[in-house]
């Protein structure tokens, strides 16, 4: 098993979410989150003054899938997420020790398809 983590563009994240789910992805976590990278934030304007926003709203999906659909993962989340500008994301793939369903106490890949 492995993990996927992408952190996306926010306006990304309902187009990969429908690929995903045609593709048999049942399960994902998803968490809101900010973050500045080669970006290094953008300049605002409130009121007439300008300002630093330091920190980019992100989206952070992470799945866990079997090894042999890790790449077809991330071929899905490139082609939906990528717009070819600075700030698309970065997908992190991990190997998975073990998984357990809390409710059943199921193990392994049982418990998270």
């Amino acid at each position: 098993m492995k993990k996927i983590k992408a952190i996306i563009r926010p306006e990304k994240f309902q187009s990969l979410r429908k690929a995903l789910s045609k593709a048999g992805v049942g399960g994902l976590t998803i968490t809101e989150a900010a973050g500045t990278g080669k970006q290094k934030g953008k300049e605002g304007l409130f009121r007439g003054t300008a300002f630093q926003v330091q920190l980019l709203p992100k989206i952070k999906i992470e799945i866990v899938v079997e090894e042999q659909k890790v790449e077809e993962i991330i071929k899905l989340i490139i082609t939906h997420c990528n717009t070819g500008n600075i700030g698309d994301g970065k997908i992190f793939v991990s190997p998975i020790e073990q998984t357990i369903r809390i409710r059943t106490g199921e193990k392994g890949k049982k418990s998270v398809l």
